[in-house]
């Protein structure tokens, strides 16, 4: 097989494009966009981002049943680091620095769950360890050398604490966890909440001095509400803006965390295969509709997220395409 370098990386066939509708003019911070489009509004925010995820799943629905289908969109990088006789010794040489939001133990567990719903329709799939799942809140770099991310770090340095620890105080919630996928992999996605019940049992409250800062649930939920997790984004960009320049590879309206990617074509080679896959993802979204949208009664399942819960936001650097990498530092939970 040819080196990586001359292989079509699976991303790079996906368009990561805004499907909700706002333009974004150059030098502007990007989702500042999407806010002001929406006037701020809380209900309209979560329904640009149910607009774009509901317009990309059936852009790859159309994909995967379309009788000209081209086939999956697999990962060189990640087949040869699970397959080692491909290329042994080989290492991903794409460092990056992110800052990541760490999902709570029920959101872990929930994720878990669909993990196994997945394998079960498609027992190949590579399924992201659930200690390494992640929501990717911005991508400062991605693709660079070790020596450059490391430069990159030296600069950010002296934001990372206050930059790790803005969710204790700026609380944004995510509810309504629905499937997302494409030719490259399958994820779990969220809204950001607009004014739905809050299930979280109490959680520490900010600092004294910080009452009253936005994103705390010490109102009711619709006032709560009003600092969403795109505000959030927002305010992490303009807080890495003032260290470095930001190079992401896109801006778009999601909340997701990636379950899993596509290794081989053998789970879906034949048309019959293709709509099994696609039946059984549209099955797990009403399963997901039903059974854990605002479920009040205490069930097995929980599907919100209050964005810092048990862990602030996570600094990290290195090799971390598939969740790995190290941790510069994590910012505290609550």
């Amino acid at each position: 097989m040819p080196p990586v370098s001359e292989l079509r990386l699976a991303d790079a066939g996906n368009k990561f494009e805004d499907l909700s509708g706002v333009d974004i003019k150059p030098g502007e911070n990007p989702y500042d966009a999407l806010i002001n489009a929406c006037h701020g509004s809380p209900a309209k925010i979560q329904s640009l981002y149910a607009t774009h995820r509901t317009t990309r799943n059936a852009q790859q629905r159309e994909k995967f049943l379309a009788p000209e289908f081209q086939g999956l969109n697999i990962d060189p990088v990640l087949l040869r680091l699970e397959t080692p006789d491909i290329e042994p010794g080989f290492q991903d040489p794409r460092h990056c620095l992110v800052f990541w939001a760490r999902p709570p133990e029920h959101i872990v567990k929930l994720a878990s769950h669909l993990q196994s719903l997945l394998r079960e329709a498609a027992p190949s799939l590579w399924l992201m360890p659930p200690h390494r799942i992640h929501l990717t809140t911005l991508e400062i770099a991605h693709s660079r050398t070790a020596e450059e991310i490391a430069s990159l770090v030296s600069s950010m340095r002296p934001a990372v604490p206050a930059l790790t620890g803005l969710t204790f105080t700026r609380r944004s919630r995510l509810v309504k966890p629905m499937i997302s996928y494409d030719l490259s992999a399958v994820a779990v996605s969220f809204l950001p909440a607009s004014g739905e019940q809050v299930l979280s049992p109490p959680s520490v409250p900010p600092f004294p001095e910080d009452i009253g800062q936005p994103g705390q649930l010490n109102g009711s939920a619709a006032e709560s509400d009003n600092y969403t997790y795109h505000h959030l984004r927002r305010d992490v960009f303009n807080m890495a803006s003032e260290a470095v320049v930001i190079d992401s590879r896109y801006v778009v309206p999601s909340a997701h965390i990636t379950l899993g990617r596509y290794l081989t074509e053998k789970d879906h080679e034949t048309p019959e295969l293709r709509e099994r896959w696609i039946q059984a993802i549209e099955d797990m979204n009403k399963w997901l509709e039903k059974e854990v949208w605002e479920v009040t009664d205490g069930g097995e399942w929980a599907g919100e997220w209050i964005v810092g819960q048990e862990r602030g936001l996570d600094a990290r650097c290195g090799a971390l395409w598939y969740g790995g990498g190290r941790t510069i530092l994590t910012g505290e939970g609550f």
